[in-house]
């Protein structure tokens, strides 16, 4: 079973690698770490940290080293991260620590989230209904960030061979996201006006007023009275799915590739059934959700993606959203017991030590 928690290189620097594969491995009882090698800007309480406890991430940054020779004709290319020189490349020594550490390696990748990217390309970044440019989010539909997200990846996987890849966001962010450069057959025009008048006509109201009774449960089918918006949906779905596609065959096969998702994930133009057919599986996020709520996303989402994939569940350890061990364990036991092949852990530095503890007796309950 895959069993692991997110993490940062900072943090696997700051603890020392020793000390934290013995708190994965021995106290926590996990046998992956899943490695941030591409993220975003934030800013994060470092509970454990000796050095700082407050982190300020370089934004749109990648954490090991890119390969010249791939991104040389590139439209779009990655920036290292000033942490790679001045503390070490984490992901070459985890690919070759993994028989002493006894952890498998998994690269948690933000593939299109990338404000600094977005910045510096403008034309491809997606646009709100209004024609605004989104900048923290490079379109799925332009050439370019497609080859930057395929490229990512290939990279990563022929130059390091992790054992997974997790994507995050290879998508549109959020509800209405939409892409400038329109396509011949696609009534982006007619998809974007329509969003428009909703959103004008909700500023205009003193108080909100629900327009659509069955969103989101309905999925895209809420807006079936409104072909135009409707159909740029169902396409928008296919660019999702058609870059996934180009991200596996562009990788080293024997690097597992899955999608980090949320329940709703039509909202990014996500069909899980789809994308299921061209990658190995995906992670569920099933964060502050009751076990109830827990099993009935992984059982949905077992039935979209197929008996044959990796299926794996993502939960936070932040208190008060979790109380203590008995809830996070509850939450996995119910995912595991839905069909769930694993759990990812968030996150190792954001937490308390003592919270391992916890994630061990979740562990416990599922092993």
């Amino acid at each position: 079973m895959h069993l692991s928690m997110w993490t940062y290189p900072w943090d696997i620097q700051d603890q020392g690698l020793d000390a934290f594969a013995a708190e994965l491995d021995g106290r926590a009882g996990l046998n992956t770490v899943s490695l941030a090698t591409s993220y975003h800007a934030g800013r994060f309480l470092q509970p454990r940290s000796p050095r700082q406890k407050a982190y300020f991430p370089e934004d749109g940054t990648v954490y090991f080293r890119p390969d010249d020779r791939l991104w040389q004709d590139k439209a779009i290319r990655p920036l290292m991260a000033g942490n790679v020189n001045e503390r070490g490349d984490m992901l070459e020594v985890l690919v070759k620590g993994r028989e002493a550490t006894g952890l498998k390696v998994s690269c948690w990748t933000v593939c299109l989230h990338n404000s600094r990217l977005g910045m510096l390309h403008p034309d491809h970044v997606t646009r709100n209904a209004f024609g605004n440019p989104n900048y923290y989010n490079l379109c799925p539909s332009s050439p370019a960030a497609r080859d930057y997200a395929v490229t990512l990846v290939r990279d990563i996987t022929t130059n390091y061979r992790p054992d997974m890849v997790e994507l995050e966001s290879p998508n549109f962010m959020g509800f209405a996201h939409e892409y400038h450069h329109e396509k011949d057959g696609v009534p982006v025009e007619g998809a974007r006006g329509t969003v428009a008048r909703f959103i004008a006509e909700l500023c205009e109201r003193a108080v909100p007023e629900r327009q659509f009774p069955d969103f989101p449960a309905a999925g895209i089918d809420a807006f079936r009275d409104h072909p135009e918006l409707h159909a740029y949906l169902t396409w928008r779905s296919e660019s999702v799915t058609g870059l996934i596609g180009e991200i596996k065959a562009a990788a080293d096969p024997a690097t597992r590739i899955v999608l980090i998702d949320l329940k709703d994930g039509w909202l990014g133009g996500v069909d899980l059934a789809a994308v299921g057919k061209f990658c190995d599986g995906a992670i569920l996020c099933c964060y502050d959700m009751e076990p109830d709520a827990v099993g009935d996303v992984i059982r949905t989402g077992r039935a979209a993606i197929g008996p044959g994939k990796f299926l794996g569940v993502g939960l936070r350890v932040f208190y008060p959203e979790v109380s203590g061990p008995a809830v996070l364990a509850a939450r996995a036991k119910a995912a595991v017991d839905a069909g769930a092949d694993g759990v990812n852990f968030y996150n190792y530095g954001l937490i308390p030590a003592k919270r391992l503890d916890w994630v061990k007796t979740a562990i416990d309950a599922i092993t």
